[in-house]
């Protein structure tokens, strides 16, 4: 599984690269990782839900690093999702934001029924990588991750509420909206 996302934040290149490069703030916006704990100065061990209520670990070593711009990874040992990554931050041509782009490559537990069946349940792993994003971005712009009222509880609810874009009202829903 190959996945690629961006997204830009309102913040400068050092402080968006410093947030990420401690790792342990990830769990903070990507909602499946349960924990990272940094067991080195380059090395880390991950723990993350996956689909069906399994958890999954992994150890993995910074292979590559440009402070304030790149920073590269893979997964070492026997991991359970083998994995490799890189997040760039590059400056936003408005000379205030960065552009953090994130490429993530990993096998996924299962092999393509496993893609499928993820798929089917609600845990498509592109829409999850935007959503990740979309969360870092709120926690470095305002502090925090804006929560509906549906889901209230963020990860704790993510089965009773999964997350989902929003969708225009269909011509139901409107001509039912005009009745009342």
């Amino acid at each position: 599984m190959d996945l690629t996302a961006t997204t830009t934040i309102r913040k400068p290149r050092s402080e968006v690269y410093a947030f990420w490069r401690d790792l342990e703030n990830l769990p903070t916006f990507m909602t499946h990782l349960e924990r990272v704990s940094t067991t080195g100065a380059r090395t880390s061990h991950w723990s993350a839900a996956a689909p069906f209520g399994k958890d999954v670990e992994w150890d993995a070593e910074i292979t590559e690093e440009t402070p304030g711009e790149k920073i590269a990874w893979r997964s070492t040992g026997n991991a359970d999702v083998p994995n490799t990554g890189t997040v760039s931050f590059v400056p936003a041509p408005d000379e205030v934001s960065t552009e953090v782009h994130v490429t993530l490559v990993y096998d996924i537990p299962g092999g393509s029924v496993g893609k499928a069946v993820a798929k089917y349940f609600g845990e498509e792993p592109h829409r999850q990588l935007d959503d990740d994003l979309r969360r870092l971005k709120q926690v470095l712009e305002t502090g925090e991750v804006v929560r509906s009222d549906g889901a209230p509880w963020g990860k704790q609810a993510r089965k009773e509420f999964p997350q989902r874009p929003a969708q225009p009202l269909s011509d139901a829903e409107l001509a039912k909206g005009a009745e009342a």
